[in-house]
């Protein structure tokens, strides 16, 4: 059985409100690099139909497309975290958004490089 938690507002107390706003413009700051992501993933796979072969450009939108899946899951899932933690009293959770993230990103950038130092992104 699944347990669930209660709502927000019946967990703790209100936080100052300028915490609350601060976490709902990271919580935003995580969508646009969510959209910012799913756009480059449209960039790649319609708009670049020359660069290098088809199936690595459709892998890295397609890599690009889930990491902008699971950056979304994780800025709500973040956002949550730390409203609880905020109300509660509670130190701030550390996620592991930033690191999946920067991996992700790390082997995007990677493939492109090689693709454009060996002549096949051209």
């Amino acid at each position: 059985m699944v347990r669930r938690r209660p709502p927000l507002r019946s967990v703790g107390t209100d936080p100052d409100y300028r915490f609350t706003l601060a976490n709902e413009r990271t919580f935003l700051a995580w969508i646009r690099t969510a959209l910012a992501l799913v756009a480059g993933a449209v960039a790649l796979a319609g708009l670049l139909p020359d660069f290098g072969p088809a199936v690595v450009r459709h892998g890295l939108a397609a890599v690009l497309v889930v990491l902008a899946f699971a950056v979304t899951a994780g800025a709500y899932l973040r956002w949550d975290r730390a409203e609880r933690a905020l109300r509660e009293g509670r130190p701030l959770p550390v996620g592991v958004l930033p690191r999946l993230l920067v991996g992700g990103l790390l082997v995007v950038v990677l493939v492109v490089a090689a693709l454009l130092v060996t002549g096949a992104g051209r």
